[in-house]
């Protein structure tokens, strides 16, 4: 059965949590899911997107994307390519960001997410132990954010 454009499955097929990721990413191959998909992906958040967000390198043709909402963000040099992993969800890849990649990625992109999401964001990775500081520090300084992270660590360190 038709799935969406260009996207087929087998009729008798069950579908988990992760089904519009997984339609987004088969539309959009060369886009990575981030900020808030991937949170909820790796089960650091208490938010429901009601879109699912890729990242796509600037530049890069947009294609067009049917079934689902996608909210699309431009990323450009290390801040696109780095903290990939892929991961095998309902028979397909799903390209995605690190917890860690994608905990600076939200105090990178704050603006446009909230700063309550991603203090969030950093206190449950944190204390679920899927980062630490010293790795988020390390990641932070090879993307350029590290004064944009600094004082969130700090008031994480402290609590």
């Amino acid at each position: 059965m038709r799935l969406a454009h260009g996207l087929y499955g087998l009729p008798e097929a069950t579908f988990d949590e992760h089904h519009s990721l997984v339609l987004a990413q088969g539309q959009m191959p060369n886009g990575v899911l981030c900020l808030l998909s991937a949170l909820q992906f790796h089960g650091i958040t208490s938010q429901l997107p009601r879109e699912v967000w890729m990242a796509m390198e600037g530049g890069s043709h947009r294609p067009r994307v049917t079934g689902i909402k996608v909210r699309v963000c431009r990323f450009t040099g290390d801040a696109y390519s780095s903290g990939i992993e892929i991961h095998k969800v309902e028979g397909g890849s799903l390209r995605i960001y690190s917890v860690t990649k994608t905990v600076i990625d939200c105090f990178r992109m704050r603006n446009k997410i909230g700063v309550d999401v991603a203090i969030e964001a950093l206190r449950d990775a944190l204390r679920s132990r899927k980062t630490t500081i010293g790795e988020l520090e390390s990641t932070a300084a090879g993307l350029r954010a590290r004064t944009i992270l600094r004082p969130y660590l700090e008031m994480a360190a402290a609590s």
